[in-house]
């Protein structure tokens, strides 16, 4: 977290990018150090991201049970 809607985020083609926690995401969801997010990068700059969800702790699990993660 860094502060004002920012995050770093690791992502799974190896860039760390600054993501932006979109307003419909941000009063609604909780966002900690290592929940899986899905993240649409900017074409304009491959560095930056705009958030787009969290997996919840049970969806997580599922994905790991069934090898997609």
């Amino acid at each position: 977290m860094l502060g004002s809607n920012h995050i770093r985020v690791r992502c799974s083609d190896g860039v760390t990018r600054l993501g932006r926690i979109k307003g419909t995401i941000k009063k609604r969801v909780w966002i900690r150090e290592g929940d899986i997010l899905v993240v649409t990068p900017w074409d304009f700059q491959d560095d930056k991201c705009d958030i787009v969800y969290r997996y919840t702790t049970p969806q997580v699990d599922w994905l790991r049970s069934h090898k997609y993660l």
